[in-house]
């Protein structure tokens, strides 16, 4: 773990990423988004789909698996003959029914991921600030922390919604990094995707992911990182073992 020690000795600060990383979150995705398609008279969604294609924010959730159900030979057919059977058509009538199924939902059918609570407590025992930032809608984030009592840990809390552009864009880290007080350099980013990774790369940070969250559908560990974690229960023993 020669990476691992070389890139996180002098860290000030951690970001945690939420869904996929510290609730697993995927219950709440599936049911909020059947019952939009239903309320869209569409055809449900396998859940390795929307497995697959969440991560990015809602909205590029939402417009990804829309285009999936058009694209379905029953669908189509219809919609050869119907031009508000589209995408664009459908975008805003299929966010307002999300949004709305969603909230109702959130946090209903997720579960804090073991280790996570410990690694939280860990950090804050030692006064070492964290935020969460996650591609969420902000409001989503907020309620989801505080119903699985996370909320209190974080001196920030941003969400999908908060910046001008969403991760893989460095442009979030890079501000929450600001609103930390720490330099990139010295600020720890933790996910659990290739979004992450990207993002943390490109604003500078270290970045650690954890193996069992939500990637694309593709190995974790084929993103570079200083380590790949199976728990978050780990990850305040391998910082303090890097700094001696």
């Amino acid at each position: 773990m020669t990476a691992f020690a070389h890139d996180l000795t002098q860290i000030e600060a951690v970001i945690f990423d939420l869904d996929g990383t510290m609730v697993h979150t995927l219950g709440d995705f599936q049911v909020a988004l059947h019952r939009t398609m239903a309320d869209l008279d569409l055809p449900p969604i396998s859940n390795g789909l929307i497995e697959q294609t969440i991560g990015k924010g809602s909205e590029h959730l939402i417009r990804t698996l829309l285009a999936h159900q058009l694209a379905r030979p029953e669908v189509k057919g219809v919609g050869q003959a119907c031009p508000a059977l589209s995408v664009e058509a459908l975008f805003e009538r299929a966010w307002l029914r999300y949004q709305h199924h969603y909230l109702q939902i959130n946090g209903q059918f997720a579960d804090v991921y073991p280790g996570v609570l410990s690694a939280l407590q860990a950090f804050a025992q030692q006064g070492l600030p964290m935020a969460c930032l996650t591609n969420k809608p902000l409001s989503f984030a907020k309620a989801l922390l505080k119903e699985k009592s996370l909320d209190h840990f974080f001196a920030h809390i941003f969400g999908g919604d908060s910046f001008e552009r969403k991760k893989p864009d460095p442009l979030p880290i890079l501000k929450t990094c600001e609103a930390l007080g720490s330099a990139a350099g010295r600020t720890l980013m933790v996910g659990d995707s290739s979004n992450d990774a990207q993002a943390a790369h490109a604003a500078g940070c270290p970045v650690v992911l954890v193996t069992y969250g939500y990637n694309h559908g593709q190995r974790i560990q084929d993103t570079p990182a200083a380590a790949w974690l199976d728990s978050l229960a780990q990850l305040p023993d391998r910082l303090r073992a890097a700094v001696q």
